[in-house]
């Protein structure tokens, strides 16, 4: 929002510089992200969050620079010339919808003359981005900017029976707003209406058939008070925001509509002249009385580790609008551990309900800076996580291979969520989603680490390796469920170009390696053929954990992304992804950890036999070491796939694979007649087993 500084004076007396109310406004939670100069002096580009609607105008902004410099905030006490006619003669008022509007105020002008407005006014709306139209609908924008609460102007003689009907639109019910646009109304949006016709959407923008023209001499100023959910709703419904949508939605101070009413109609007899009738209309049919709100010292202290003096709580809480008054025993004494305030809450301040609320006031305006910086003395011994020590073993591991860690949002577009999704699965939908990209929960890793690569490839960066530990999300018998799972993603170059080597890029094998050095942790992985549809078959596998023979064993997939899938994202590198259950593959780090034991080193040598065996295609190495490892030969220690080859002397349809077998033994030097017969035992197998024949050269 644009403070205009001149403008902030006239509500408190402030004579520090505008750059040293810049620092003091940021450092009480009120950021201020620039000043620009204009022609009515400097303009303070504030940063206002959601829960302080009250910030949204100058008299609130007013209100913080008061409690910051300990000034008096001036009242505002509009002054009326009021004609002897009462306005609840000349229109009637009704709520037929009092849970979207809970108040609603009426005041009638007569004779007024609409003309431009003059510089003063004019220049102010320029400084906060609005554009001039004419004296009376720009004072309406004026006290919205200066008081923080949206009203409208109507046309009166416009008004049917001059009757004012609150209600909830008519199904298909259509209107044509200020902007020329004609827009369809449901059920559940608030319109303002006459005895005929809707007049305005309540809350986000009034009609063109009753707006404000040069031809109009009778006014009637509406300004009400509307159910922020219902105005968020009706704003997104309709593709329509406007600075009093924006307002409303955010909750404004129901206490606030007439004296912005009596503001409005101040200003406008002072720049379009005619009579005000006399009162004003004001239904209000929900009026509830605010609570008290108690702040104790002894939860000050305990919070924020630090002391206040009594008339620095006392003094920040009266410029907020708290009213503090001391109710303990001891109210006589400053500085007592017992003192108690009674507060009463700011109509304007919805969201202070609770002591620690008030807490919060009081510890910004006095300064952060004046309490200790010290964490406050848990009350109970923290625990970690269940599988956390696997965890970051398990993390350790992945960025040694050299991956980066990334943070994804959960809320993905349900069109790419669906290509990854199967069937089986129900997806979990946003009910009010902000953005029709980010409509679902996203129901595997797959979608999210996809994203994250698309985005880095389209910047530049061309090597990719990177994780993340997240949740997916599923609906399951109408409930929700969420399930950890770990994301893999990788491309572009396994080896960049040196004077020795050149240059080679990433693939499946590199990929699966990477994907054992994680299984290690766990026992190993095994892998089967068969993947989702996203993959390619020849180049992807479904992963489970060596030996897992249990119900759902199976801990995902990984490979390389299916090229018509790739198209769809535009990538066109070679993309290469895994997801894994994270807590089955946790469990299964814990239970070999568990079952790992001490093994001295050998005293004896290792030594290693390569076999080169020409096999028929289709046959896989993990076939291979099986059909070895089932000879049962203790002193073999383990089994590796050293080089693979087609072509040249092979014969169509086979391959020659080489594969290194590493024998020791614990208690002798192994003999050759021993390394003999392992080696003339495994060709006996794999060509028993398999058909593969010894390469013969």
């Amino acid at each position: 929002m644009k403070v205009i500084y001149n403008w902030l004076k006239e509500f408190v007396n402030v004579e520090a510089p505008a750059d040293d109310l810049r620092a003091k406004l940021s450092l009480s939670g009120t950021a201020v992200d620039a000043i620009e100069e204009t022609p009515t002096g400097p303009v303070l580009d504030v940063e206002v969050t959601a829960n302080r609607p009250d910030c949204l105008g100058h008299y609130g902004v007013a209100r913080e620079v008061a409690a910051i410099y300990r000034l008096p905030h001036k009242s505002m006490q509009p002054k009326l010339k009021e004609s002897a006619e009462k306005a609840s003669d000349a229109v009637r008022v009704e709520i037929e919808a009092a849970d979207l509007c809970g108040r609603f105020t009426a005041r009638v002008l007569r004779g007024v003359k609409v003309q431009p407005s003059p510089d003063w006014l004019r220049q102010r709306l320029e400084a906060t981005g609005q554009k001039s139209i004419n004296n009376v609908v720009d004072v309406t924008n004026y006290v919205l900017f200066e008081l923080g609460h949206p009203l409208h102007a109507f046309d009166f003689e416009k008004i049917t029976e001059h009757r004012i009907v609150v209600r909830r639109a008519q199904p298909g019910e259509k209107l044509r707003t200020l902007d020329g646009v004609e827009r369809t109304l449901a059920r559940d949006m608030c319109v303002i209406a006459d005895a005929s016709r809707a007049l305005s959407i309540g809350g986000v923008m009034g009609g063109a058939d009753s707006e404000i023209s040069f031809s109009t001499r009778n006014i009637l100023i509406e300004c009400a008070w509307f159910d922020p959910i219902s105005i968020r709703r009706t704003s997104k419904a309709l593709g329509l925001r406007s600075e009093a949508s924006y307002r409303f939605e955010r909750g404004t101070d129901p206490e606030m509509t007439e004296l912005a009413s009596r503001r409005a109609a101040e200003l406008i007899q002072q720049l379009a002249g005619g009579e005000i009738l006399a009162g004003v209309v004001d239904v209000y049919p929900r009026h509830e009385a605010l609570p008290k709100i108690e702040l104790t010292r002894k939860e000050l202290l305990r919070v924020m580790g630090a002391d206040v003096p009594d008339r620095d709580i006392e003094g920040i809480l009266s410029a907020l609008g708290f009213h503090p008054v001391r109710v303990d025993a001891n109210r006589g004494s400053p500085g007592s551990l017992l003192a108690v305030w009674q507060c009463e809450r700011a109509s304007w301040r919805r969201d202070v309900t609770r002591g620690i609320d008030l807490i919060e006031e009081v510890a910004r305006h006095y300064g952060y800076d004046k309490f200790p910086s010290r964490l406050p003395p848990a009350k109970r011994p923290a625990h970690r996580l269940p599988h956390a020590d696997a965890q970051d073993c398990l993390v350790e591991r992945i960025v040694a291979l050299g991956y980066q860690e990334i943070v994804e949002i959960p809320l993905v577009d349900p069109l790419r969520d669906e290509i990854f999704r199967a069937k089986s699965i129900a997806p979990a939908k946003i009910g009010n989603p902000l953005a029709e990209d980010a409509a679902v929960m996203r129901s595997n890793g797959i979608i999210s680490m996809l994203g994250a690569l698309e985005w880095n490839l389209n910047h530049g960066q061309r090597n990719l390796r990177l994780f993340e530990i997240g949740k997916t999300y599923e609906l399951r018998d109408g409930e929700p469920v969420e399930t950890r799972v770990l994301t893999l993603g990788a491309t572009g170059l396994a080896r960049e170009k040196t004077i020795h080597d050149t240059a080679r890029e990433f693939a499946f094998a590199d990929f699966k390696g990477d994907l054992d050095r994680l299984g290690e942790l766990a026992g190993g992985f095994s892998w089967q053929p068969g993947a989702p549809s996203w993959l390619v078959a020849g180049h992807a596998a479904q992963v489970s954990l060596t030996g897992d023979t249990s119900n759902g064993a199976c801990l995902g997939a990984a490979g390389k992304l299916a090229r018509r899938v790739a198209d769809q994202f535009k990538l066109r590198q070679e993309i290469f992804l895994a997801e894994l259950r994270l807590e089955h593959l946790l469990a299964g780090i814990e239970s070999a950890a568990a079952a790992r034991r001490f093994i001295p080193l050998a005293r004896f040598p290792a030594v290693e036999r390569d076999f080169s065996l020409v096999i028929e295609d289709g046959v896989t190495f993990a076939q291979v070491a099986e059909a070895i490892r089932l000879l049962n030969i203790v002193e073999l220690q383990k089994i590796e796939a050293a080089d693979l080859f087609r072509g040249g002397q092979i014969p169509p349809g086979k391959f020659s694979l080489m594969i290194r077998a590493v024998f020791q033994s614990s208690d002798a030097t192994l003999t050759d007649a021993q390394l003999s017969d392992f080696s003339s035992r495994i060709i006996a197998a794999v060509e028993r087993a398999l058909g593969a024949t010894l390469r013969a050269s």
